[in-house]
């Protein structure tokens, strides 16, 4: 359901985007509130209290966001707010990004290593993921997790390769389960 919800109205602000050809605008302001709203999530249990109506949420919004972000995104704001979506906000602006991302091209990798990558390793790996993946640019992310052994992991969307050492045993493992039984 919140991927439905998510979905359809980070679908209306993208062709709210296009329509007004305010794409860049848009996703700099998106990209600007969803920090402020990660950094305070006080300001969204103050959002989602259902004993504050609609009328004071509409007002605590123009008071923080209004003048700093375009009628286009507040208009979106109000009509959030008005069919009790907000508590789905921080979603629906991360689809908004993640679309606005598809359209540009840009492909967004998580690579995890059992050790610190090099500059030079991390850039390779960004080549590698270019050439096969027909992205024009890639947002990359890497983390460490000691437990793969060898080998990495690397996540873009729902694809996941892995080509861990910790991997290979587990299916070596299973398969050595089923000679067994």
């Amino acid at each position: 359901m919140a991927k439905l919800i998510s979905k359809t109205y980070g679908d209306a602000l993208l062709e709210i985007a296009k329509d007004e050809d305010k794409i860049d605008v848009l996703s700099e302001e998106v990209t600007a509130v969803l920090d402020i709203l990660k950094d305070n999530p006080e300001f969204g249990d103050l959002m989602n209290n259902p004993r504050i109506s609609v009328d004071n949420k509409q007002e605590v919004m123009k008071n923080v966001f209004g003048g700093r972000v375009s009628k286009e995104l507040m208009g979106f704001f109000t009509t959030v707010i008005d069919k009790s979506r907000y508590d789905h906000l921080i979603e629906i602006l991360t689809y908004f990004l993640d679309e606005v991302k598809k359209i540009r091209g840009i492909g967004v990798a998580y690579v995890t290593t059992p050790l610190e990558l090099t500059d030079a390793q991390k850039k390779n790996v960004e080549k590698r993921l270019l050439e096969t993946t027909g992205y024009k640019q890639m947002e990359m992310h890497y983390d460490i997790d000691a437990e793969l052994i060898g080998g990495m992991q690397i996540r873009i969307g729902d694809r996941v390769v892995d080509s861990s050492i910790r991997t290979k045993i587990l299916k070596m493992q299973q398969e050595m389960m089923k000679v067994m039984v």
